[in-house]
């Protein structure tokens, strides 16, 4: 199991598009994927449950990987938030 926690650095937050982002990453991994921000938990495989969270910018989610191919998933969405989901 991996865990990563991850600042959310983009202007407008985990709306539409990051999440969109987000799944287009986990619905192609083997390992099961979980987003946690605050109390909350979900999928991080449905683009509805991930825009759910509305994780607000200055935040941090937290990425629970566990599965064949949890590194390279963890790899892979560490650097889409360090790149700001692209926005800046």
């Amino acid at each position: 199991m991996v865990k990563r926690v991850l600042p959310v650095t983009n202007r407008l937050g985990i709306h539409a598009r990051p999440a969109g982002m987000i799944v287009d990453i986990t619905t192609h991994a083997k390992s099961d994927v979980q987003i946690h921000y605050g109390d909350l938990r979900a999928n991080a495989k449905s683009i509805l449950n991930v825009m759910m969270l509305a994780a607000e910018p200055g935040s941090e989610v937290t990425f629970v990987i566990e599965g064949e191919d949890e590194e390279r998933v963890a790899d892979e969405l560490q650097k889409l938030f360090e790149n700001r989901f692209n926005e800046d």
